[in-house]
C-alpha cells in the first residue's frame, strides 16, 4: 500500500529529533522550529481579485533563548486588482517571539483589504499575555514608493510592567486596513457601524429628569468589552483603518463577519464565515 506519510524520530544529541519527513498532498506534516523564517511575496495582476487567508490561527511556539519566528510578506496589487488579506488570529505562546512585516504596493485604483490581529494566548493552559515579543509592521506605498499607511504595534515584556498588566481585560487587538474604489461601499458602511457600535457602549443612562444614574457605587462605569474606532487616511480619504480591543475573540470574529459581508459578491463568499 502506498503511504502518503511518514515521520521518523530519533536521538539526535540527547534530544528526540525529526530526521525524516514525508507527506504527500492532501497530507502534510508541520515540524515547528525555533526561530523560523517565512518569506513570501505575491503579485496581482490587472482586474484580478485575490484572498489570502488561514486555515486556523497562526500558532507561535516558545523560543529558545532569543530566536524570534519572523514572517515577511510582499505583494503588488496591479490597476482594479482586488487583494484581501484576512487570516485567523495569531496566537503566540509562552515566552514566544514573533516579528512579522508586510508591506503592500498598490496603483491608484487597486484595492485592498488587510486584517491583523492577534490573542492574549492559550487560555486553557493559563498563558494569557504571556509572550516576550510580538511585532507587526504593515505598510502600504504608492506609485514611486510614496508612502500611503505606515503602522507598527510593539508589544514587549518589560522590565516594569508585563504585557497582561498593560492590557488589562482586554484579550484580543486587532486592524483592519480598507482601501480602493472596490470596496468604497464598505469603508462607509463599516465607519457607521463603528459610530453606532461605540455610542452605545459608551451611552451614559440618565432619568427621566436628566440626571445621570450611577450605576456603580464608585460613580464609576464599567469599561466596554469591546473597543473600536475608525479613521480615514491617503489623499481624499480613499483608505480607513479600523483598530478594535475586545474581551473576546468571539466578539471579534462577530464584528468581522458582519463588517465584511459586503465583500461576499466580489470573493465569491463571506469572509470569517
Amino acid at each position: 500500500m502506498e503511504r502518503e506519510g511518514r515521520v521518523e524520530v530519533e536521538k539526535v544529541g540527547g534530544r528526540s529529533t525529526v530526521t525524516r519527513c514525508f507527506s504527500k498532498y492532501p497530507l502534510k506534516f508541520i515540524i515547528p522550529r525555533k526561530g523560523d523564517s517565512i518569506s513570501c511575496e505575491f503579485n496581482i495582476g490587472d482586474g484580478c481579485t485575490t484572498v489570502l487567508t488561514t486555515q486556523a490561527s497562526t500558532k507561535v511556539y516558545k523560543s529558545v533563548g532569543f530566536k524570534c519566528c519572523e514572517q515577511v510578506l510582499e505583494a503588488r496589487v496591479g490597476s482594479n486588482a482586488l487583494l484581501a488579506v484576512i487570516p485567523d488570529p495569531v496566537t503566540c505562546f509562552s515566552t514566544a517571539r514573533y516579528s512579522q512585516k508586510q508591506v503592500f504596493r498598490v496603483v491608484s485604483n487597486s484595492s485592498l483589504v488587510i486584517v491583523d490581529w492577534i490573542t492574549s494566548g492559550r487560555h486553557e493552559s493559563g498563558e494569557k499575555w504571556d509572550f516576550d515579543l510580538y511585532k507587526s509592521i504593515n505598510h502600504i506605498f504608492m506609485e514611486d514608493d510614496e508612502p500611503l499607511f505606515l503602522d507598527a504595534v510593539h508589544l514587549e515584556r518589560g522590565n516594569v510592567s508585563s504585557i497582561a498588566e498593560r492590557m488589562q481585560d482586554y484579550q484580543v487587538i486587532a486592524m483592519v486596513v480598507l482601501l480602493g474604489p472596490k470596496i468604497k461601499h464598505i469603508q462607509n458602511l463599516v465607519q457607521e457601524n463603528v459610530k453606532r457600535i461605540m455610542s452605545d457602549q459608551l451611552h451614559i443612562p440618565s432619568t427621566v429628569s436628566g440626571h445621570q444614574i450611577k450605576t456603580h457605587s464608585d460613580n464609576r462605569f464599567a469599561k466596554p468589552s469591546f473597543i473600536a474606532s475608525s479613521s480615514v487616511f491617503g489623499p481624499k480619504g480613499i483608505g480607513v483603518v479600523v483598530r478594535i480591543a475586545a474581551t473576546t475573540t468571539e466578539s471579534v470574529y462577530k464584528f468581522l463577519q458582519h463588517q465584511l459581508a459586503g465583500m461576499e459578491p466580489l470573493l465569491g463568499v463571506s469572509p470569517y464565515h
